[in-house]
């Protein structure tokens, strides 16, 4: 039994002493003595550098309203753009009746819950800005939504996102 707790006890003593709380920590950085004036005052006596600016700099380019994207119909499957608007090709082929719907009750609660907001159903987008793949011309809006060019010309929201 002596035995037995004397080799329990060396064991615990054993192993707090190995521990690496017990050791300090070597530092990595040197510790220095400041004994004479810090550099900064040295630079002070210098005189400041000058940079000259050109005038001629052209302003940076405005956000030019084409560039983004026109919501037609909202959410609510309220008309927000006007057919006068729209380019004089888009706006002939355009049938408000139909594209005007708004989400059901439930496919706005599933949207909010997936994505915290509620998109817009179509959009006008000009071509330039679109994209064009296998399984035709896209657009994505905020980083998120997927937007397809029907034939009527404008960008309507992708069904995954609401069925």
């Amino acid at each position: 039994m002596k035995r037995v707790f004397g080799l329990a006890a060396s064991g615990i003593l054993l192993l707090s002493a190995c521990s690496k709380k017990n050791h300090p920590v070597a530092s990595k950085t040197p510790v220095r003595s400041s004994t004479h004036a810090p550099a900064a005052e040295s630079r002070q006596t210098e005189s400041p550098a000058v940079i000259n600016i050109p005038h001629d700099i052209p302003p940076a380019p405005a956000r030019n309203m084409a560039m983004a994207p026109m919501i037609v119909i909202d959410e609510q499957g309220q008309v927000i753009t006007s057919r006068e608007k729209l380019p004089a090709d888009i706006a002939s082929k355009v049938d408000y009746g139909k594209i005007s719907r708004g989400y059901t009750p439930a496919q706005r609660q599933n949207l909010v819950y997936r994505f915290k907001l509620v998109p817009p159903r179509v959009l006008y987008v000009p071509e330039q800005f679109a994209t064009k793949n296998a399984k035709g011309t896209y657009v994505v809006y905020r980083k998120k939504f997927f937007y397809w060019k029907k034939a009527d010309g404008l960008f309507h929201i992708d069904q995954t996102y609401y069925e």
